[in-house]
């Protein structure tokens, strides 16, 4: 089996929620025979994909592997990637040089709003406007601040100037690898449960809801209009019974809501029956500093055993 290394595929921008940090404990929660036996992989809530691209920088090549996010610019960035990477490396290229060629602050501040309000007003319905709009996604993505993508109530990009002076906006060597580890990969931009379909036995499934907030303050990351709130989370739950139900594996991560209050037992009502384990990990994309560090999560599975092999 073929071992992850830096070198191999990993997420092209930087994601709110982005697994990084928990990859050990979710490589260490994979049911025991995984690379020999998933017959299709699924993300229905792809975010970064550092899970996905670890998964296929380590030699996972099942028959079908399906990424869905209901966010449809991210979605159509793991497309501009699979299919036009290097339209897509030239244009950032092009624009990376143009923003370092900037003589001060004040002027890098001008082109970082100039392209803002282009990417707001923007769509991507052909292919050169989707390579276009993705590169202006990853230049937001590297030069806005602390690397966030948020949107408003009516979903227009709202975070504000990073202050970067000379930032990575074109990361060739990850795009070109992403792109090769993404060929054949199907990729959605529906509801969760529309990607799920037709799963069931020799079928896994990596769930990474928008994680229920710990506070009233730390849904500051919205990515999509609207929201996922408790009902959502007891949608998903229903969701994953009938995946237990047709034979899928699966494995979920979320907030562990005891870490603030040991009364709050959603999950583990929600859940009652699966297996849940408390897992700690960082998290530095917090509206607070004070609030970036070590935090509780869970991963939740229809299995108990665990193990790479």
């Amino acid at each position: 089996m073929k071992r992850y290394t830096t070198n191999g595929p990993k997420p092209f921008l930087k994601w709110v929620g982005g697994k990084t940090q928990l990859l050990p404990a979710l490589e260490a929660r994979l049911p025991f025979g995984f690379f020999r036996s998933v017959r299709v992989y699924a993300e229905p809530f792809v975010g970064g994909g550092a899970f996905l691209f670890r998964l296929l920088g380590m030699g996972m090549r099942p028959e079908r592997v399906i990424i869905n996010d209901s966010n449809r610019d991210l979605a159509n960035a793991y497309r501009a990637v699979r299919d036009h990477a290097e339209d897509l490396v030239a244009e950032l290229d092009a624009l990376q040089s143009a923003y370092r060629a900037q003589a001060d602050e004040a002027a890098r501040k001008e082109f970082f709003l100039r392209i803002r309000s282009e990417y707001n007003q923007g769509s991507a319905e052909r292919d050169s406007a989707l390579v276009r709009r993705t590169t202006r996604l990853l230049f937001l993505n590297r030069t806005c601040f602390n690397g966030l993508y948020r949107v408003n109530a009516r979903g227009k990009f709202n975070v504000p100037f990073g202050r970067y002076v000379q930032p990575r906006i074109c990361d060739a060597e990850t795009i070109r690898a992403d792109a090769a580890a993404l060929a054949g990969t199907e990729i959605l931009d529906g509801d969760y449960a529309d990607a799920l379909a037709e799963a069931g036995h020799g079928w896994f499934v990596y769930l990474d809801p928008p994680y229920r907030p710990l506070s009233r303050t730390s849904s500051f990351c919205d990515y999509t209009q609207g929201g996922f709130d408790d009902n959502e989370q007891r949608r998903l739950a229903a969701v994953c019974r009938e995946l237990d139900a047709r034979g899928a594996r699966w494995l979920l991560s979320n907030s562990d809501p005891k870490g603030t209050d040991p009364n709050d037992s959603f999950f583990e009502d929600l859940y009652a029956g699966f297996d849940i384990r408390g897992v700690r990990a960082s998290r530095m994309l917090n509206a607070d500093p004070t609030k970036r560090g070590k935090l509780g999560e869970l991963l939740i599975s229809n299995y108990s055993e665990g193990g790479l092999l």
